[in-house]
C-alpha cells in the first residue's frame, strides 16, 4: 500500500484528514511516523502559495505523495483579516484560545449583520518527481459573540453556521467533515489521490 504523507503537525487537521482520506488505499503517515524534524517556512502571501511550498517541501524530503493545506479565516468587516495570517494572528506562540481571544476583541461593537467570514481551504498534492494539484474549498459563516462548543480547533468555537444555529466546535466531526472548507477541498483531493493510485 503506498504512503501518503500529511503534511501538518497540527493534530486537529490530522485527526479530521485521516477521516476524510479514509479507504483511499494510501497508509496515512504524519511528519512525525517520518521522522522529519525540517520546518517548511510558510511565507507565500496567499494559501495556493503557503499549501504549495509545504507540499513540495516535503514530498522532495521524503519521495513519498505529499498533501499539504493552508488554511485560515478571512473576516468581512476586517477586511479580510487574519487570512493567511490566522496562525500566527496573535504571536508566534500564541494559542488557539489566544487567537479567538483576540479576534473577539477586535470585532466588540460590530452589530450581527456585520459579522460575515469565510473558512478558505487550499489543498495542494505534490508527488515527488515535481508534479503538484491544487484543490479548494470555502464555507460561509458568521462571527459569534462567543466561544461555544468544545470540539474542533483554531476558530470553531467562534465560527456559527445560522442554519444549523451551531458554532463549528459544537458539531460532531463526521457533520463537520461534510460542510467545512478543509471537508470540500479534501473530496476534491480525493479525486486526484484516486488518480495518482492507478
Amino acid at each position: 500500500m503506498p504512503k501518503l504523507l500529511l503534511a501538518s503537525s497540527n493534530p486537529g487537521k490530522i485527526r479530521e484528514y485521516r477521516l476524510l482520506l479514509d479507504n483511499l488505499g494510501y497508509q496515512i503517515v504524519t511528519l512525525s511516523d517520518q521522522r522529519i524534524r525540517k520546518i517548511a517556512t510558510e511565507q507565500g502571501d496567499s494559501y495556493e502559495q503557503n499549501a504549495q511550498i509545504k507540499a513540495t517541501t516535503y514530498a522532495k524530503l521524503s519521495q513519498l505523495i505529499t498533501l499539504a493545506d493552508d488554511s485560515g479565516l478571512e473576516v468581512d468587516a476586517l477586511h479580510g483579516k487574519p487570512g493567511v495570517h490566522s496562525a500566527r494572528f496573535a504571536g508566534e506562540d500564541a494559542t488557539d484560545a489566544d487567537r479567538v481571544t483576540k479576534l473577539l476583541a477586535m470585532m466588540d461593537g460590530i452589530p450581527w449583520n456585520k459579522r460575515t467570514a469565510n473558512f478558505k481551504c487550499v489543498i495542494a498534492i505534490a508527488i515527488p518527481e515535481g508534479e503538484l494539484k491544487l484543490c479548494q474549498g470555502k464555507c460561509p459563516g458568521i462571527i459569534s459573540l462567543e466561544v461555544r462548543g468544545k470540539n474542533g480547533f483554531g476558530y470553531d468555537p467562534i465560527f456559527y453556521l445560522p442554519e444549523l444555529d451551531k458554532t463549528m466546535a459544537e458539531l460532531p466531526l463526521e457533520l463537520k467533515n461534510q460542510l467545512s472548507h478543509r471537508g470540500q477541498a479534501a473530496r476534491k483531493a480525493r479525486k486526484i489521490l484516486k488518480q495518482l493510485h492507478n
